[in-house]
């Protein structure tokens, strides 16, 4: 009887805290630096979620070992709905290529929800001579050339593997750098020339000409870059990859509040605001309920377990 009447207010106390949620700031930590897309993303969405739940929303960057920094301290955070996370598709990612990432996918977090996407570009420094994604390939086998890509792990740095190493079987070096807005550095001063990212943070310098688009890994071009193929079409198939970011809780966080806190993100890139900005940066919104939003993240643990095994990529 003593046990019944625990589980009782136990299960009393958890729709009670459920109900006042949130009465005070969320915290979101970010798993990578000021820049890039999970960062721009999480700053759009923090000030809205906040408006929706009635509490801001303190964004943080916290940064380290491609995102399981952020993800472990998350990970092992009440499950109160008061610690979230925003990270990208490296989350999916980590646990295939880290020996130990220190969190597993599935079951230490809950998925919230996957607020956005977009594809990853083959790029150059615009003073690099491969005008085509085909010169660039004959550059690749005529001299030891390197790679930059936000950091190990990340879909960006993956598609880049798969297409240099595994498709064209290139003798080229990865260059991991900490964050998008650091590779974006290292490729402005061409070092490397060469680089994988995902849109949103090259994409001022696509425009402004400094970069050299030469392929994309959507379905279908990209608005913003209509003069640019998708891999598909360069004979590519089976390589339409997306960056995502996403947003997740400690797992055991009370459906409830997990729900608040989906509502507030669909919310959120619903808003005419948020759609014109992610529309500028090549963001695709994709937030979706609780339910598909856990099928979509267990399904993109397993792709990109396949290829991470297929590539053979680690972590420098």
């Amino acid at each position: 009887m003593r046990r019944v009447f625990a589980l009782l207010a136990a299960f009393a106390s958890t729709v009670a805290m459920a109900q006042s949620y949130p009465s005070k700031p969320i915290h979101m930590l970010v798993a990578f630096p000021p820049g890039g897309p999970v960062d721009i993303i999480a700053r759009l969405l923090g000030p809205k979620i906040g408006e929706s739940l009635g509490q801001p929303v303190v964004v943080e960057n916290k940064v380290g070992a491609s995102g399981n920094v952020a993800t472990t301290e998350v990970a092992r955070s009440a499950p109160d709905g008061y610690t979230i996370l925003a990270h990208s598709s490296a989350y999916a990612v980590n646990p295939s290529l880290f020996s130990n990432a220190g969190y597993d996918p599935v079951r230490d977090l809950a998925a919230i929800a996957v607020a956005a996407q977009q594809a990853n570009i083959v790029l150059v420094n615009s003073s690099f001579p491969a005008k085509t994604l085909e010169e660039l390939k004959a550059a690749m086998m005529k001299d030891k050339l390197a790679f930059a890509s936000p950091g190990a792990g990340t879909t960006p740095h993956l598609t880049a593997e798969n297409l240099f190493h595994v498709r064209w079987k290139a003798d080229v070096t990865h260059v991991p750098f900490k964050g998008a807005g650091p590779a974006v550095t290292g490729i402005l001063s061409a070092q490397p020339p060469i680089g994988c990212m995902a849109g949103s943070a090259p994409m001022v310098h696509i425009k402004s000409g400094k970069f050299r688009a030469l392929a994309v890994s959507s379905a279908k071009r990209l608005a913003l870059l209509p003069d640019v193929p998708t891999l598909n079409e360069l004979g590519y198939p089976g390589m339409e990859d997306y960056t995502w970011v996403g947003i997740f809780a400690p797992a055991g966080t009370p459906p409830d509040i997990a729900q608040k806190l989906n509502a507030a993100v669909l919310k959120a890139v619903q808003s005419p605001d948020v759609r014109e900005r992610l529309d500028a940066l090549a963001f695709e919104a994709t937030a979706s309920p609780l339910k598909q939003t856990a099928e979509y993240v267990k399904s993109e643990v397993a792709k990109w377990s396949a290829v991470v095994k297929a590539t053979g990529a680690k972590v420098e």
